[in-house]
């Protein structure tokens, strides 16, 4: 008796054990199946890069840039395919019915005639910049005064007009160039290329300095990396003008700090933007000198070969500005100098402004 009841204890307690575990295996199973049959992860479809959102946005980068390429063309092209004389002070000399029979035949749109008592007065009148050219008419012939450093395009029209008026009395043409460019580049090729690097001498250093000094804490040693660079970036320009190209004969010192005037002027605003407004401000800028500054500088053609309106915008700008500081200082003894000179003394206060404001901004933080 109680070596079976001894046996079937065991035996019930191990059949009772395997029931459950099958039953606790089986319960555990089929809750697994259903969970991974009917669970949320594997019901939810991956997800699909960029989408609606990701095609709008190369959408709009496509047609924005399309959009700044055709802008592009027409800041450079526009002026230029619309260039001509637009009122340039135009000095002419000679009999009363001679002056007066060429004053009625000049577009009023174009020139804006000065009459003067001799050759003398209308060469001296050049040199003054009172004129950017004149003709001296006498019963031999038409004497064509150009001044080629004030702007190229303006003296070859100068020119013409001297030639059909000999034409017309049929007598010589014969042309002086008052005030022009250095032998070596008497075309002043070097001047008009003088553009990008004129630009890009206030793009630059605030750039590369942002990279290798980042931060509010180094504004003060970048402000004075910028001013630094001016002067020796302009030796460099001036030096390559005066010795490579020959496109200016002397005054050297002069050029070169009114060179380095304007890399100033450009470079200051760069650097206020930046550190009030971010890469933000710096890139609104760059874009304006980009789209404005440049075509409407007037450095290759003179402002008078520009659209009136245009002209005025791009001499209020720096690079117009400093283009024509660099000729009153290269070519004219400095005539002419006094408005660039305003408005690149504006264009540096206001970048310096900037500058000691986010200067301000800094110390109140640290302050507080």
């Amino acid at each position: 008796m109680s070596t079976t009841d001894a046996t079937a204890a065991p035996t019930g307690n191990t059949g009772n054990t395997e029931v459950t575990g099958t039953a606790d295996v089986t319960a555990s199973t089929g809750t697994a199946d259903v969970t991974a049959a009917t669970g949320t992860t594997a019901a939810t479809p991956p997800p699909v890069p960029g989408g609606t959102k990701g095609t709008r946005r190369i959408a709009a980068v496509v047609v924005g840039l399309a959009a700044a390429i055709t802008l592009l063309l027409c800041a450079f092209g526009l002026p230029s395919a619309h260039g001509g004389p637009h009122h340039a002070p135009l000095g002419v000399s000679g009999p009363r019915q001679a002056v007066a029979a060429v004053q009625e035949r000049l577009p009023q749109e174009q020139w804006d005639v000065k009459t003067y008592a001799n050759a003398h007065a209308l060469t001296e009148a050049i040199h003054d910049r009172d004129v950017v050219g004149g003709l001296a008419l006498g019963a031999d012939g038409v004497d064509v005064y150009t001044a080629s450093a004030g702007g190229q395009q303006i003296s070859t029209a100068i020119s013409g007009l001297g030639t059909g008026l000999a034409d017309q009395r049929h007598v010589k043409a014969t042309t002086h160039e008052v005030v022009g460019f250095g032998a070596d580049d008497p075309h002043g090729t070097g001047l008009g290329s003088l553009a990008l690097p004129l630009m890009f001498g206030g793009i630059l250093p605030v750039l590369i300095l942002a990279l290798v000094a980042p931060g509010a804490a180094t504004l003060r040693a970048r402000l004075g990396g910028v001013i630094a660079f001016a002067p020796v970036a302009a030796a460099g320009v001036t030096a390559v003008l005066h010795f490579a190209t020959g496109t200016i004969d002397g005054e050297y010192v002069r050029t070169w700090l009114g060179l380095a005037f304007g890399m100033l002027a450009l470079g200051l605003p760069f650097l206020g933007l930046q550190s009030l407004f971010g890469q933000r401000g710096f890139l609104g800028l760059a874009v304006a000198m980009m789209f404005l500054g440049n075509p409407l500088s007037g450095l290759a053609t003179g402002p008078y070969w520009l659209p009136d309106g245009w002209s005025t915008l791009g001499q209020l700008l720096p690079m117009g500005a400093a283009g024509s500081l660099l000729r009153a200082d290269a070519f004219f003894h400095g005539t002419g100098a006094g408005a660039p000179l305003a408005v690149l003394g504006a264009w540096s206060a206001a970048g310096l402004a900037m500058v000691l404001v986010a200067l301000r901004r800094e110390e109140a933080g640290v302050r507080g």
